[in-house]
């Protein structure tokens, strides 16, 4: 029973997945494995470390410091409602990240997180932000390569 329960959840997962994605890009095969999306996502560059933790420093862009604490010193003000970001990168591989920053509520559906990369299923959105996502396939990519560098665990 469990066993199958289990199959369903990743089919649905699968299909899930679709709605993540906006229109242009859901023609591209997207594989998810396990609880993540294998390999980085379609069009987009290999991901900088660089822009990923300027993008993470940036309150505008992101708010991830508004819940969570990472190694950026110079940001003050890192909020302590989720987990660390220090030792990201020892506990989940990029493919298990990439989905956690695409859509947090997958793995947990009372999450306060946004997803960074859905469109549909959404309330109470902006008519400005309407079929839009907080960040695009190639900022998540970045982000994904900048969390993995990120290997010390908390002190």
């Amino acid at each position: 029973m469990a066993a199958r329960w289990h199959r369903r959840g990743r089919a649905a997962s699968a299909l899930a997945l679709a709605a993540l994605l906006p229109a242009a890009a859901a023609s591209e095969p997207i594989a998810v494995s396990g609880d993540g999306i294998a390999g980085q996502l379609p069009g987009v560059a290999t991901g900088d470390a660089a822009r990923g933790r300027a993008i993470v420093a940036n309150r505008q862009l992101s708010l991830c410091l508004l819940c969570h604490t990472g190694p950026i010193p110079e940001e003050r003000f890192q909020g302590n409602l989720a987990p660390d970001l220090r030792g990201a990168g020892q506990r989940w591989n990029a493919d298990e990240l990439r989905l956690r920053i695409m859509d947090a509520s997958r793995f947990n559906p009372s999450t306060i997180m946004p997803s960074y990369y859905k469109t549909e299923g959404l309330n109470r959105v902006a008519a400005n932000y309407k079929d839009k996502t907080i960040l695009t396939a190639q900022q998540i990519e970045d982000v994904v390569a900048w969390l993995q560098t990120l290997k010390e665990p908390v002190p």
